[in-house]
């Protein structure tokens, strides 16, 4: 039961584009721009990528928060 608890509990790794969207206050193309910049930078740095998500940990540093 502890760990159902804690898996609800977990924040997700990754974020998609309507948390994105929420996060910059911005549209849904934009966001899908900001999302392909950042994974790029993440690619140049030798990460592994998804399109259409981006971690989380990186855009919180991104954006300064």
């Amino acid at each position: 039961m502890a760990d159902i608890e804690r898996k609800e509990q977990e924040v997700p790794k990754y974020v998609k584009v309507r948390e994105v969207m929420q996060l910059c206050e911005v549209s849904e193309s934009r966001a899908y721009r900001i999302m392909q910049q950042l994974n790029k930078e993440l690619e140049a740095q030798g990460f592994v990528t998804t399109s259409g998500r981006v971690s989380r940990k990186y855009l919180m540093e991104r954006l300064y928060i």
